[in-house]
C-alpha cells in the first residue's frame, strides 16, 4: 500500500468503526474491528485469513455508504455511483495502471473453479432436498393446524417433487465428468453451497426475524416505519452493510473464477447483472416487495440467456440488446402490477 495509503486506510476504518458504534450495528462495528486488527497485526500469506479481511473490508465500505446515505442524507444513487469511481481509484493505486494480481493459491482458484466430491455433492442434494421439503411440510402443517390460509396440499406436494427432481437431475449431471482432457473434473462446485448457504440464511432473516420484517417495512413506506417506531437510519444502513459485505464475497468468487485482479475488476456488465437479477426475479425497484430467491432466479436467468447466446455464436451487440429487452420488460412488468395493486386497494 505504502505508508501513506495504509495509514489513511487505517483512519478511515477507525473513523467508521465510531460511526458504526454511533448508529448501533454492532456486528458491522465488531466485522470492521477485526478487519482493522488483521490489517495492524499482519499475518503470513492465509487465503482463509484473505478471504476474512475482504469481507470486513466490504462491510467498512457498507457502513460508510449507509452513514452518507441513512444518516447523513445524500441520494443513494449518488454515494453508491460516487463511491464506486472512487474505488476504482483505490484499486489502480494498490494495483497500479495496467497492472495485474495474479491469484495462485489453490484455496483462492478453488472458490469458483473446484468442485465438490461426487459422494460430497449427493449428500448435498440430500441436506438441501430434504432441508426444503421439511420447510414447505412445516409450514403447511402449522398452518392448517392454525386455521389461516394454505396452499392445498397436494399442490404443495408437487412443488416439492418438482424442486427435488430438478435438483437430481443437475446434481447427476453436474457428478459426470465434464472435461475435455486428462484431468477428471465433475461434482456440484463450491460456488453452489456458498449461495445455497447464502439463500437460506437471507431467507430465514428476512422471513422469520423482526430485522427482516423491518427492512420490508421501510423498503414500502419509510415515513410509516418511522411512525410506527422503526427506527428507520439503523435499517437503511445495516441493509447497506449486508450488500457491501455480499458484493464482497461475490467478488471473491468472481477474483477466483479469471484468476486474477485487475483495475478493470468490477466494471463491464457487474452493475447491469446485479440490478438486473433482482429486477428480473421479481424485486420491486419501488420497494417493500422481493424475495432472496427470486434474486437467484433472475441471476439463473441472465446466466442462461448470456451463455446460450454465447454458445450459438451470437455476437456481444445481440447480447446487449437481448439483455436490455429482458430488463426492460420486466421493470414494465413491475410498473403494471403496482399500478394494478393500487386500483385494487382504492
Amino acid at each position: 500500500m505504502g505508508t501513506t495509503v495504509f495509514l489513511a486506510f487505517v483512519l478511515v476504518m477507525v473513523v467508521v468503526i465510531a460511526l458504526a458504534a454511533w448508529l448501533r450495528i454492532w456486528t458491522g462495528a465488531a466485522f470492521a474491528t477485526l478487519g482493522l486488527l488483521l490489517l495492524l497485526v499482519g499475518f503470513p500469506p492465509n487465503p482463509w485469513l484473505e478471504m476474512l479481511l475482504a469481507v470486513c473490508v466490504g462491510v467498512v465500505i457498507g457502513l460508510l455508504t449507509g452513514f452518507l446515505v441513512a444518516k447523513f442524507g445524500m441520494p443513494s444513487f449518488v454515494v453508491t455511483l460516487a463511491l464506486f469511481i472512487a474505488w476504482q481509484g483505490v484499486i489502480l493505486q494498490l494495483i497500479g495502471d495496467g497492472g495485474t494480481l495474479g491469484l495462485r493459491d489453490p484455496v483462492l482458484v478453488a472458490v469458483a473453479n473446484g468442485n465438490m466430491s461426487t459422494l460430497g455433492s449427493w449428500l448435498l442434494f440430500l441436506v438441501a432436498a430434504g432441508g426444503y421439503a421439511a420447510v414447505l411440510l412445516t409450514r403447511q402443517v402449522r398452518r392448517r393446524k392454525l386455521g389461516l390460509v394454505a396452499q392445498p396440499t397436494g399442490l404443495v406436494l408437487i412443488k416439492i417433487g418438482a424442486v427435488v427432481l430438478l435438483a437430481a437431475i443437475a446434481t447427476y449431471v453436474l457428478t459426470l465428468d465434464r472435461s475435455p482432457g486428462q484431468i477428471r473434473i465433475a461434482g456440484v462446485p463450491y460456488v453452489v453451497p456458498i449461495v445455497l448457504v447464502i439463500l437460506v440464511a437471507g431467507t430465514y432473516v428476512l422471513d422469520r426475524t423482526r430485522f427482516g420484517r423491518h427492512v420490508y417495512a421501510v423498503g414500502g413506506n419509510r415515513e410509516a416505519a418511522r411512525r410506527a417506531g422503526i427506527d428507520v437510519v439503523r435499517i437503511r444502513a445495516t441493509v447497506f452493510v449486508i450488500s457491501a459485505a455480499l458484493a464482497a464475497i461475490g467478488a471473491i468468487i468472481y477474483s477466483s473464477k479469471v484468476g486474477s485482479v485487475s483495475p478493470s475488476s468490477g466494471g463491464g456488465n457487474t452493475l447491469l447483472f446485479a440490478v438486473g437479477a433482482a429486477v428480473i426475479g421479481g424485486t420491486s425497484l419501488f420497494g417493500g416487495r422481493g424475495r432472496l430467491s427470486n434474486a437467484v432466479i433472475g441471476g439463473a436467468v441472465l446466466a442462461t440467456v448470456n451463455n446460450g447466446l454465447g454458445l450459438l455464436g451470437q455476437p456481444a451487440s445481440v447480447v446487449f440488446l437481448v439483455n436490455g429487452i429482458v430488463l426492460l420488460l420486466a421493470a414494465g412488468v413491475d410498473v403494471l402490477s403496482r399500478r394494478r395493486s393500487a386500483l385494487a386497494g382504492r
